[in-house]
Parts: structure tokens; sequence; C-alpha cells
């Protein structure tokens, strides 16, 4: 099942995003400019392989919910992302968020 929600942190619009697989779960929060995301997304592949779309992602381990999710540590984030929006990695995924909208 792929369940699709808009998602209101401090009166900006997101989308959260959870699509049910065997045995885990594909979790993302995006707006047009980014997104954080489960362990199932690859920064590696993002930062080596596909660098030249300088996209903004970052990925947090152990979440379930898309509330654990919004208030996980993100443990990996790519170099677009730091560049642009000052993202580091331990930052807490809403915080992340919020600085795409400001």
């Amino acid at each position: 099942m792929i369940t699709v929600k808009p998602l209101d942190i401090d009166g900006h619009q997101f989308t959260a995003t959870r699509v049910e697989l065997p045995k885990t779960n594909l979790l993302t929060i995006s707006n047009d400019v980014g997104y954080i995301m489960c362990a199932a997304l690859d920064v590696d592949v993002l930062n080596e392989k596909l660098a030249d779309r300088e996209v903004i992602a970052g990925r947090a381990m152990g979440v379930k919910t898309i509330d654990q999710l919004l208030h996980a540590p993100l443990n990996k984030v790519t170099n677009a992302s730091k560049e642009a929006y000052g993202w580091e990695e331990g930052m807490i995924g809403k915080d992340a968020l919020l600085k795409l909208v400001k």
C-alpha cells in the first residue's frame, strides 16, 4: 500500500509518503526542493554517481514512521544539501526540512 499525505511543518507544506513493502517501509518527506528519507536512500550514489544533479537529500536510520523520520537525526546528507542549505549529519529531519523554505 502507498500512502501520500500533506504534512504541515511550522506553516510550510511538505508531502509525506509511505510505501509498505515486505518486511519494511519506505518513508519520505519532501517538497519541491529536497527530501529526507529512511535508510533505503543511498546517499553515496547521489554524491558519487549522480553528483551533477545536485540532489538535496538526507537519510535517517532506524525510523519506522513518518513522525520518527521527522524527529530523527540525519546520519548522512548529500554534498549539495550541505553546500546549498547548510545541512549536517546529526541534524534533526524537521530542522533540515525547514532550511529548505527559509
